[in-house]
């Protein structure tokens, strides 16, 4: 049995107050859709279908481009949201340690046993 605080329930003299509610342990638990009205959940749900951040970075780039035409002098508003969606793009295309290394396997192997056998020069480095 896992406990789910609650801070933003207010008693019945109207005292803020932490309220526990009592949450199966299996069953799903929505973060966010306790604070979501029903149109909003619904965007939530469809959000939750989309894989990785290529959208958002769109977005970004949209609402630069308006908040510039918008507002030109606002040029640490600018400035900020290009900072973000430059740390997104970097996130975006960073890989793993062991996905390099999966990756450098992954071409060594080709040329190993696809190009050289072909007659295909080339230089392989460990």
């Amino acid at each position: 049995m896992t406990w789910l605080l609650m801070p933003w329930s207010m008693d019945s003299s109207g005292q803020w107050k932490m309220v526990r509610k009592n949450v199966a342990k299996n069953k799903r638990q929505v973060f966010y859709g306790q604070v979501l009205n029903e149109a909003e959940r619904l965007e939530l749900e469809e959000a939750r279908g989309v894989e990785g951040i290529d959208e958002e970075i769109a977005i970004l780039r949209v609402k630069l481009r308006e908040l510039i035409v918008a507002a030109p002098e606002k040029f640490d508003l600018h400035l900020k949201l290009a900072t973000t969606i430059a740390r997104l793009v970097t996130t975006r295309y960073s890989i793993t340690k062991e996905q390099k290394k999966s990756l450098k396997e992954a071409i060594t192997k080709v040329l190993t046993e696809i190009a050289i056998p072909l007659g295909i020069k080339t230089l392989i480095r460990s």
